[in-house]
């Protein structure tokens, strides 16, 4: 082989192994689509939180503490949209302040297993349920807070998922979000929003009030909104009463043996050896 066709070779190998690099590690596969995204997260899943490095002190500092001094609720109805590992619910439930009951919904499964074995203990106080955030199975106004942390840049449809969090949000109920920032934003088009086009975003096409993006994360500038009007807390309610059935509508489950049944349409989901509600599943009456 020539040194002009070596050159080559090498070049095009180099040219493959960044775009890899960029589509699988940088931009975390979003760009070939939502099962690329889950198959990354589930590969990662096991190691997550090490690569992170989660420190419980920090958590509460700078997460969960700021947190419930905006919510100034001591038994909120929480949910939690790309939980992964389960972060944020525990950095609230190890709060001696916080008597509040949580949802946590992803879509990677090995993911919500690492969150299962750290939430175990917590019992029915969190519910970890594997279902997308496009269409959320609860009704309108159903929690006091709504939570989706270094996520929303991976979803396919963010603007659906922004409407869904603010739809089940009660009036005057707290959401905190996450708004990717520096470079690595920029290498990601059409997934990402500057701060000022976010804040507008938030203000003007979904109508919320009280927007903050706060400095946070090197990555990251937290988001705190407030949705307009006031209604009486929704309060440390059971998952039977704001989980809707996606086939029938109804708000109308039963616990049974191994998991779910609607009384409406009788259809069953199942729980997971590990506690998870395969609420993504078909599962027939």
């Amino acid at each position: 082989m020539t040194w002009p066709a070596i050159v080559a070779v090498g070049a095009a190998v180099g040219a493959v192994a960044a775009a890899l690099w960029y589509l699988l590690i940088k931009t975390e596969g979003v760009y070939l689509g939502r099962r690329a995204v889950i198959w990354l997260y589930d590969v990662y899943a096991g190691r997550y939180d090490r690569i992170k490095q989660y420190d419980p002190v920090t958590e509460e500092l700078y997460l969960a503490q700021p947190i419930l001094q905006r919510l100034g609720l001591r038994a909120p109805l929480v949910l939690d949209v790309a939980t992964g590992t389960g972060r944020l619910p525990l950095a609230l439930l190890e709060q001696p302040s916080f008597q509040g009951r949580i949802i946590a919904l992803d879509l990677s499964r090995r993911m919500l297993a690492q969150a299962a074995t750290k939430l175990s203990p917590f019992g029915d106080r969190v519910w970890l349920m594997h279902h997308a955030a496009e269409a959320l199975p609860f009704p309108d106004a159903s929690f006091d807070l709504v939570t989706c942390l270094e996520a929303l840049e991976f979803m396919m449809d963010a603007r659906a998922v922004l409407r869904e969090l603010v739809r089940v949000t009660r009036p005057g109920g707290l959401l905190v979000l996450t708004n990717r920032q520096g470079l690595d934003a920029r290498l990601m088009p059409g997934h990402t929003f500057p701060h000022e086009v976010f804040a507008r975003l938030l203000r003007e096409e979904l109508g919320l009030q009280d927007v903050e993006l706060l400095p946070w994360q090197m990555d990251y500038r937290i988001v705190y909104a407030r949705k307009p009007g006031h209604s009486p807390p929704a309060g440390a309610r059971s998952l039977e009463e704001v989980w809707r059935c996606s086939r029938c509508g109804a708000v109308d489950w039963v616990p049974v043996r191994y998991g779910w049944r609607c009384l409406s349409c009788e259809r069953l989901v199942l729980r997971g050896a590990d506690g998870v509600i395969e609420a993504d599943r078909q599962s027939s009456g």
